[in-house]
């Protein structure tokens, strides 16, 4: 079935950096637009980032431009999100995502914090 596994999050200072990670399998990845988005507590879950089946095409939340970078790798079949300069509000639970599936997976927890 299809499968979206999140890692890499962790508590890092702000200003710090954080790659997460996402492993999948069920699907033909290589034929999917991944997105990334992120639920803070008390909020609900918002679109941080999407990269086109060729990786040529990125798309951003404003909030993240310039900081986060979201890359794929097809023959791995994973999805990067590379998170810079973070700051307190960049804390959530980050999730991936294909865009044809209604699938979530468990999330990876990122806290930002000194």
């Amino acid at each position: 079935q299809v499968q979206f596994v999140e890692s890499g999050g962790g508590l890092v200072q702000p200003g710090g950096s954080l790659t997460l990670s996402c492993t999948t399998s069920g699907f033909i990845f290589g034929n999917v637009v991944m997105k990334w988005y992120r639920q803070a507590p008390g909020q609900e879950r918002e679109f941080v980032a999407r990269i086109d089946t060729t990786g040529r095409r990125k798309d951003y939340a404003e909030s993240v431009k310039g900081r986060f970078s979201i890359s794929r790798n097809n023959a791995r079949k994973m999805s990067f999100l590379q998170m810079n300069s973070l700051k307190p509000e960049n804390t959530a639970v980050y999730y991936c995502k294909g865009d044809k599936y209604a699938t979530w997976g468990q999330g990876t927890q990122v806290a930002v914090d000194s």
